[in-house]
């Protein structure tokens, strides 16, 4: 396994147009991202989506991020519970959660997420 290292200039720079963030069922959240070098079992990167909602059902990974920039209001499906997301803010999203995703401001995060392992 090597180290890896991405500059603040990488986290804070330019982003590749990914287009509509699929699933969404409102406003227009065009999503882009750059992925980053990592070990195989996980990916990493910078993710960024504009203003817009779209429900998360049964999430097959588990993900970990920080959020750089913007407002999202995260709810969970199993509790109701409501969640206002800001830059600062560390979140897990665990495999098998569902819930929804209401971007306000524009969000910025780098994620990680872990690969699951093939079934053998």
């Amino acid at each position: 396994m090597r180290f890896v290292h991405h500059p603040a200039a990488t986290v804070t720079g330019p982003l590749q147009p990914k287009g509509q963030r699929p699933g969404a069922d409102s406003g227009d959240p065009q999503i882009s991202s750059v992925a980053f070098d990592a070990p195989d079992d996980v990916r990493v990167g910078v993710w960024q989506c504009e203003p817009g909602g779209w429900p998360v059902r049964n999430r097959p990974d588990t993900e970990t991020c920080y959020i750089l920039s913007g407002r999202a209001t995260i709810t969970d499906a199993a509790t109701g519970d409501r969640y206002e997301v800001v830059a600062g803010d560390v979140i897990v999203q665990p495999k098998g959660w569902s819930g929804r995703w209401d971007v306000t401001e524009t969000v910025r995060k780098v994620y990680s997420i872990g690969v699951p392992a093939a079934d053998g």
